[in-house]
């Protein structure tokens, strides 16, 4: 039985980050559903590892291993990837990092690195990238934020700006691509069981808070994201635009 409304059948996605964690989960979410998959990283041997692994379930996939925060690399990996392998109809823009310390000793060079990774590779692959949707009149942009685009903790004041300019700047690309047939939305996980918060997922005082601090009570699994990739990927979402989706166990939502 298939249904048409979330059907990605002949559909292609680029998810950047995609070698391990939530990147590598939702290339596999879009895969399960019709999408033929481009996986990015920058580890050739994670990349090789992950694309195996898609290969062996029956999914069609390709490897393009660049830096995303190279805008030139960025540039000319798109061109090849749209010339040497077909169109991108569906870009997640996945790839991130964290890094941990109070505000007033946070390190300049950390904070420039964040930034580069998460906020100026989003501008450099989707501009890349919605040049040839642009063109075509069609296409599918899904900005991984977080919880963080609303809420600040301790220790992370940084990443919480970068995570508030996705948001941001998700918006942007609505505002200014939408009239070209564009859909550019973005998914803001809560706090995740993945390698990125392996020190947090570690921290027994930190899960007890959190499982206190969430409706929910509990971590989520990476699987419960697919659902809403496949959404905005989909058919279903044609009309959805600018908006950012909050998957995270009822967090944002209370006290």
């Amino acid at each position: 039985m298939t249904f048409p409304l979330f059907d990605l059948t002949g559909k292609r996605a680029l998810v950047t980050g995609s070698s391990q964690g939530i990147g590598l989960t939702l290339a596999r979410g879009l895969a399960e559903h019709g999408a033929s998959v481009v996986i990015n990283g920058r580890d050739a041997d994670k990349l090789a590892a992950a694309a195996r692994g898609l290969s062996d379930s029956g999914h069609d996939v390709h490897v393009s291993a660049f830096d995303v925060t190279d805008h030139d690399e960025v540039k000319s990996a798109v061109d090849s990837l749209e010339r040497d392998i077909g169109p991108i109809d569906i870009l997640v823009n996945n790839a991130g990092m964290q890094f941990r310390a109070p505000l007033d000793v946070f390190p300049s060079d950390k904070w420039d690195q964040l930034l580069r990774t998460n906020i100026s590779s989003v501008f450099y692959v989707s501009q890349a990238v919605a040049t040839h949707m642009i063109a075509r009149g069609r296409g599918k942009i899904i900005n991984i934020a977080s919880v963080q685009s609303e809420l600040a903790r301790p220790g992370i004041a940084p990443y919480t700006a970068t995570k508030g300019a996705v948001k941001n700047l998700t918006r942007g690309m609505s505002a200014d691509w939408a009239k070209h047939g564009l859909q550019a939305n973005a998914i803001a996980p809560g706090y995740f069981d993945t390698p990125l918060n392996q020190a947090l997922v570690d921290s027994e005082e930190f899960t007890a808070w959190l499982e206190k601090r969430t409706p929910a009570g509990r971590w989520g699994n990476i699987d419960e994201l697919i659902g809403a990739a496949v959404f905005l990927a989909a058919p279903a979402s044609s009309f959805v635009n600018g908006h950012t989706l909050y998957v995270d166990g009822g967090i944002t939502t209370s006290l």
